[in-house]
């Protein structure tokens, strides 16, 4: 028997491991496991190369649990390991100073056991003893027991071992007994171990048997050794790849298509990833590419690893070139990862061209599943957009799909304005916008439907790229506006006809919570709307993009909505309106508008006199009289209010007309609905 004290400048390491390393405490199975499979494809070497000459027999790797005396054990057939083995292996720690150890890796438990060589010490961050039991394959081998009890003593002596291989039992200690359940050990076997190319039996297998599962003799295989990302594709059928999306995940749609990575230089790289089907919700869809290094589980966590925007697809890469022990910082800085990112934002975008140009047909009936991950790739990756530009796909209203360059010559000299710039005209909701998008077709301009979630941002985007380029919803403003074709025509109404109407119509609008009206005039023919609303294109773009970046944007979020109630002078209607107006207020407002006009003209000269005056130089008297007539000025043109208001209030039609225009717009909802509904019935 030989007692000794494992080589390391520091009586700190077994604290330092379980304080340092608790909050990923799980991955004890994961590195004794990896050890196991090691261990075993050692000796299947070996055995190839003719060094190993005795029976392979059964290679399973065995987990098993006993509850009773608090022991975890990991099992294996593999080369085993002798007394010198084990000080070499075991006992020699490369770790140097306690102090730079702590500060260094006190927040990555990953990268302790990665730089310092502690894999099979992690077993001490959930045991308070750890034993091995091991026999070496090498002939004449004496089979060894090692023990420790969490300090840097160990015990190392010959044992009997009837078979070649290495059990490393753990003593799980009180703060850890939850891995002694068997479904905490299996959950974990079926995240870090479930695609190992050993076996590992855990358990027995069970069968219903007179009422209840009984176990069999059969052993339980957690793991496929032979996953699809390891295979050549040439074995591979479609049904192979859908099944193995669905032995990722199971609860999931089946995906749109999928891409087989497999690069042998300048890194080596294998692996599978999925579209998925993506309508909304990104976060929701993180997190689904799984990081293998040689079929062990790394971690589902690979934003460091490939662009944001491909973090929304599904699958797996598996990587020798990625280290098993990764932290973020070597992710970040490590040439092999800027590679294979790379890599795989090319494979991605020549997939996405490939399937394009060979089924264009078969492309647009999955755009609207894959926009969203190609507008996100396009808005945040330089290198993806040049790719995307020739396959990204617009939609129209009619449900057509175009290319970029497609659409700029379908709509060409048609929707340019008066400065030649070209105006792309766009919805975001069919039926919601319906009567604008109507007005448009009407006037043969195309309209595109822009619904998706990240549509706003895009068009942003490619303004900025594209020189004399406007994105103009079809509903901010009247048609004949949207593409300006020569300057306004000026409304011919009298300066005493629009503060009529717009009193008119102010005194009607409804109050609804953080919006303003603002009340304006337009010529568009007899046969146009009398009212419209429409809303101006940067203010509602910036509050749309508010809601969903927040931050500085936030301030967008807190201004009110905006709207412009448009009244078109040469409806019928309106003209009624201002001749049934003039009617019915002339004989009240005369008078108000004779002193109103001049006690105007007293005010003005008034301040004509004192035009070139110092403030000082003027008479109080003068001044007072000043302050006098502007109060009178105030007071008539209140009056002025509240005749107009009147008159208004008992015009049924003015307040049919608005809601008429909030109704196109699904913006009268509740006790107004129900008035409109009310009134269009007593009006009928």
């Amino acid at each position: 028997m030989t007692k000794g004290t494992i080589g390391v400048t520091s009586e700190n390491i077994f604290p330092v491991i379980k304080k340092f390393m608790y909050s990923d405490h799980e991955i004890f199975l994961r590195e004794l496991v990896s050890n196991a499979v090691d261990a075993t494809q050692k000796l299947k070497t070996l055995a190839s190369v003719g060094e190993f000459k005795g029976e392979l027999g059964d290679l399973k790797i065995r987990i098993s649990v006993d509850k009773k005396k608090k022991t975890i054990t990991i099992s294996d057939r593999g080369i085993g390991m002798t007394a010198e083995e084990i000080d070499q292996f075991i006992n020699q720690i490369a770790f140097s100073s306690a102090e730079e150890f702590l500060e260094k890796y006190k927040n990555d438990a990953q990268s302790i056991i990665g730089h310092f060589g502690l894999g099979f010490y992690s077993a001490f961050m959930v045991s308070k003893k750890v034993e091995i039991f091991t026999l070496s394959y090498k002939e004449g081998a004496v089979a060894q027991h090692w023990s420790c009890n969490g300090d840097p003593e160990y015990v190392l002596e010959d044992t009997i071992k009837s078979d070649r291989g290495t059990d490393v039992v753990l003593h799980v200690d009180d703060d850890n007994l939850e891995f002694l359940e068997e479904s905490k050990i299996r959950e974990l076997l079926l995240k870090y171990c479930r695609f190992l190319p050993v076996e590992i039996a855990f358990g027995k297998k069970k069968e219903w048997k007179d009422g209840k599962y009984v176990e069999t003799e059969e052993d339980e295989i957690i793991n496929n050794t032979q996953p699809a990302w390891i295979r050549k594709p040439s074995e591979l059928t479609e049904e192979d790849y859908l099944n193995f999306y669905r032995e990722l995940f199971p609860y999931n749609e089946d995906p749109l298509f999928y891409i087989h990575l497999n690069v042998d230089y300048p890194f080596h790289l294998t692996g599978i990833l999925y579209f998925p089907k993506i309508k909304n919700n990104i976060d929701i869809q993180r997190n689904k590419i799984q990081l293998y290094c040689n079929q062990v589980f790394v971690t589902d966590h690979v934003e460091n690893i490939v662009p944001e925007y491909l973090t929304l697809l599904h699958g797996v890469i598996d990587s020798p070139d990625i280290p098993l022990n990764v932290s973020r910082s070597y992710l970040q800085n490590d040439s092999n990862v800027r590679k294979i990112s790379n890599h795989i934002t090319k494979k991605v975008a020549d997939r996405l061209q490939e399937i394009f140009k060979n089924d264009r047909n078969q492309f647009e009936q999955k755009w609207d599943d894959l926009k969203l991950f190609i507008q996100y790739g396009m808005l945040t990756d330089e290198k993806f957009y040049e790719r995307a530009e020739k396959f990204a796909l617009f939609k129209n209203v009619d449900g057509k799909y175009f290319t970029y360059e497609e659409y700029k010559t379908l709509i060409g000299e048609n929707q340019k304005d008066k400065n030649g710039d070209l105006i792309y005209l766009y919805a975001t909701n069919l039926e919601e916008q319906y009567s604008y998008i109507q007005h448009a077709k009407d006037k043969g301009y195309d309209v595109l439907l822009m619904d998706g979630q990240l549509d706003i941002h895009l068009i942003s985007h490619l303004e900025q790229k594209w020189e004399k380029t406007r994105f103009v919803r079809v509903d901010s403003d009247v048609v004949e506006k949207l593409i300006q074709k020569e300057d306004n025509t000026n409304v011919s109404l009298s300066e005493a006809q629009r503060e009529a109407l717009t009193t008119i119509f102010n005194s009607q609008l409804p109050a609804m919570d953080k919006t303003n009206f603002i009340v304006t005039f337009e010529q568009l023919g007899p046969n146009v709307n009398p009212v419209l609303i429409t809303q101006n294109e940067f203010m509602r773009r910036m509050k749309e993009m508010s809601a969903m970046q927040g931050g500085m944007m936030n301030f967008y979020g807190e201004i009110p909505d905006s709207y412009n109630l448009v009244v078109n002078t040469t409806h019928p209607l309106i003209e009624k309106l201002l001749n049934d107006e003039e009617t019915a207020c002339a004989e009240e407002l005369a008078p108000i508008e004779t002193e109103l006009s001049d006690l105007n003209n007293k005010l003005h000269q008034l301040k004509e006199n004192h035009k070139n005056k110092k403030e000082e130089e003027i008479p109080a008297e003068e001044k007072d009289e000043l302050t006098s007539l502007e109060k009178k000025i105030d007071e008539l043109k209140e009056k002025r209010k509240s005749i107009l208001a009147s008159f208004a209030s008992g015009y049924q039609t003015v307040r049919q007309l608005i809601d008429l225009a909030l109704l196109a717009n699904n913006m009268l909802k509740g006790e107004a609905l129900a008035n409109f509904v009310k009134r269009s019935i007593d009006l009928m």
